[in-house]
């Protein structure tokens, strides 16, 4: 039976990034994997720490960071698994600080600095594919983050993941709503009523897409 890692990058633990990945959490259990639900905020971790422990010759590292703090535990169960799903709210253009973090610890243990003769480009450290999806909520509309090259700066994460995990592939939820209430708040940036409409419509058809991600990655088999 195969294990799914779910991973929430967000501080908010049940509005739409976290909806979105139990979904896709739903997807991969229909699909017939086990799965394990982590969010991120809860632990006390920090990025990279340019160590290299993971990358000195002799190294028994095994692809987990050598730093045993909060966070390690979890990259284990990364690195053991049959395929991750990630989800971060964009903050200011990038994902969150934790997701980057958390990143760093994940993919530079598992990355090589050596040349793959064979192949070309650099050898991967793992010996096996952990498909791997990540799923991006933004407030800004898709047309507006296509036109401020959103799409290049996230899409170099998933390219990061798709390198050092073997595949990985993203999922992009627009226009999402901020408040459940908006009228807390100090907010004449949005409409209302226009949010409301898109939670209405358009979210539903991506909290499908994250529960057929789900199910696809639990699926794959490499």
């Amino acid at each position: 039976m195969k294990k799914v890692i779910i991973l929430n990058a967000s501080p908010r633990k049940n509005f739409n990034t976290a909806k979105l990945l139990k979904n896709a959490q739903n997807g991969a259990e229909a699909a017939g994997a086990v799965t394990e639900y982590f969010n991120l905020y809860d632990y006390n971790f920090l990025g990279c720490r340019s160590c290299f422990a993971c990358q000195r010759k002799g190294s028994t590292t095994d692809g987990v960071c050598a730093i045993k703090d909060d966070i390690r535990p979890i990259l284990e169960k990364c690195i053991d698994a049959d395929a991750l799903i990630i989800g971060t709210p964009v903050y200011f253009s990038y994902p969150t600080g934790v997701f980057r973090s958390f990143t760093e610890r994940l993919l530079f243990a598992n990355h090589t600095y050596m040349v793959d003769k064979e192949k070309g480009g650099l050898k991967r450290r793992l010996d096996k594919i952990i498909p791997t999806g990540i799923i991006f909520t933004m407030n800004c509309p898709e047309e507006l983050a296509r036109q401020i090259n959103y799409h290049i700066i996230l899409d170099e994460n998933i390219k990061s993941y798709n390198h050092i995990m073997g595949y990985a592939e993203g999922l992009y939820s627009y226009d999402t709503t901020q408040f459940a209430d908006f009228s807390k708040y100090n907010c004449d940036l949005f409409d209302e009523n226009h949010k409301k409409a898109v939670q209405q419509t358009q979210f539903p058809i991506d909290l499908e897409n994250a529960f057929n991600l789900g199910s696809k990655l639990a699926k794959m088999d490499v």
